[in-house]
């Protein structure tokens, strides 16, 4: 399944009953999707090709990306923003299973109750995912990294490998955090909107 596809859905289909909904649905669909598809794999498509280490042995390399990287940011990003979309997709499934337009669900309590539970779960997984991505790659790429590779052969113990592009990687990770921390900001956005909605503080649409 491609980005242009979970976007064109997206967009397309699950379109959000409110208006920060609305711009958080062009925020995901859009920006953050062409973020992750063209520069992605620019700054990351051949990282493992120019990943080396002393000795430059070809089994070395990999062995000490493969500790270096227990799973590609391009693959990881790809899954989070899937996940991200369930939510709203079994959602919008049941509301045109149902019939339910826009109006229904900030008129009616059950479909509203509904529709913010599936926000709060895109928030949790949001802070899940960003949690994750610490983890994993931290907040900082250094320009060496220090590789365990005794596993692979004793007499090479600890060994020194060169990251290539370290600080446009670095950019690009603060980049996925922000754009994290926006999504989740929309979403709380998103909730309030909807409950002034509901208390008459704002006009429905």
């Amino acid at each position: 399944m491609s980005l242009n596809y979970i976007k064109n859905f997206y967009e397309g289909c699950l379109r959000p009953p409110t208006v920060i909904g609305q711009f958080h649905t062009l925020f995901f669909g859009s920006v953050r999707m062409f973020f992750l598809g063209v520069l992605g794999f620019a700054v990351y498509g051949n990282e493992a090709l120019h990943f080396s280490c002393e000795p430059d042995k070809r089994e070395v390399n990999l062995f000490c990306y493969n500790q270096f990287r227990p799973i590609t940011p391009q693959v990881f990003w790809a899954l989070q923003l899937v996940t991200v979309l369930v939510p709203g997709a079994v959602f919008h499934l049941y509301a045109a299973c149902r019939n339910i337009d826009q109006e229904d669900i900030l008129q009616k309590p059950t479909y509203t109750v509904f529709y913010i539970l599936s926000v709060l779960l895109r928030i949790v997984l949001e802070v899940v995912a960003f949690w994750l991505q610490s983890h994993l790659f931290g907040f900082q790429v250094n320009p060496l990294y220090r590789c365990d590779a005794g596993a692979l052969d004793k007499k090479f113990n600890i060994t020194r490998c060169m990251v290539p592009e370290h600080f446009e990687k670095t950019i690009f990770l603060i980049a996925m955090y922000t754009f994290t921390v926006i999504t989740v900001v929309l979403c709380v956005a998103e909730i309030f909107e909807i409950l002034c909605r509901r208390l008459g503080f704002l006009n429905n649409p």
